[in-house]
C-alpha cells in the first residue's frame, strides 16, 4: 500500500489549525485575567473543547498513517506532529486553569498590594507564538532562541510564589486571593515549558536533531 501523502496533509493542516486555537486561548485567558473581563474568559473556557476534539483528529490521523510504513522524513513529521498535538492540548488546559481562576478573582477585591505579572504572561505569549512560528515555517534559529527564556519564567514563577508567601503570611484575608494567583502563575510556567517541548520539536522536525537535555549552545 503506497503512502498517503494526502492524508499527512490533512494531519499536517489540522494541526496547524490546533496550534493557531492553542495561542488564542492562551492570549484571551491571559487578557481575561489582565482585565477582569469574565466573557473574554469564557470564550476562552469554550475554545479549549475545540483543542481536544482537534487532538482526538490527528491522533486518529498519525495512528492509520503510522500504519503505512512512512519513510524516514514522514515518520518524523508524524511522531513529531503528535508530540506538539500533546503539548498543545496540554497548553489548552493550562489556558482553561487561569481562565476559570480568573472568574473566580473577578468575584473577590483586588488585593491591596497588585501582583503584576505583566512581564510574565508577555514573556510566556511570546515563547509560544515564537515556537508555533518556528515550527510552521521551518526557523530553527527562532525555535533554538525559545527555550533558555524557559529559565527566565521559571525565575520569575519562583519570585512571584514567593510575594505570594509573604502576603498570605501578612494578612489571613490575602489566602484565598493568592491562591488562585499562585495556580495562574504555575499554569504560565508550565506553558512556558510545553512551548519550550514545541521548539525543540521544531528544530528535531526541520533539522533532525534531538536537543533535548542540551545546554543552549552546547548540543
Amino acid at each position: 500500500m503506497a503512502f498517503d501523502q494526502q492524508a499527512l496533509s490533512q494531519f499536517k493542516e489540522k494541526l496547524l489549525i490546533m496550534a493557531s486555537h492553542a495561542e488564542s486561548v492562551v492570549t484571551r485567558a491571559v487578557r481575561a485575567y489582565l482585565d477582569r473581563d469574565e466573557p473574554l474568559a469564557q470564550q476562552a473556557l469554550e475554545t479549549d473543547e475545540i483543542i481536544d476534539q482537534f487532538e482526538i483528529q490527528i491522533d486518529r490521523i498519525a495512528l492509520d498513517l503510522l500504519s503505512q510504513n512512512p519513510g524516514e522524513l514522514e515518520l518524523r513529521h508524524i511522531t513529531c506532529g503528535m508530540k506538539i498535538a500533546q503539548d498543545l492540548e496540554r497548553v489548552g488546559d493550562e489556558a482553561t486553569t487561569i481562565a476559570s481562576r480568573s472568574i473566580e478573582l473577578m468575584a473577590l477585591p483586588t488585593l491591596d498590594t497588585p501582583l503584576d505579572i505583566a512581564e510574565m504572561t508577555f514573556l510566556v505569549n511570546a515563547m509560544l507564538k515564537d515556537a508555533l512560528d518556528a515550527f510552521v515555517v521551518g526557523n530553527t534559529v527562532l525555535a533554538r532562541g525559545v527555550i533558555p527564556r524557559d529559565r527566565q519564567v521559571d525565575e520569575l514563577n519562583n519570585t512571584y510564589q514567593r510575594q505570594l508567601t509573604e502576603l498570605m503570611e501578612a494578612e489571613s484575608n490575602n489566602i484565598r486571593r493568592c491562591l488562585h494567583l499562585g495556580v495562574i502563575t504555575k499554569c504560565l510556567e508550565r506553558i512556558g515549558d510545553h512551548a519550550k517541548n514545541i521548539a525543540e520539536d521544531a528544530v528535531l522536525l526541520h533539522e533532525g536533531t534531538d536537543i533535548r537535555h542540551s545546554e543552549p549552545g552546547t548540543e
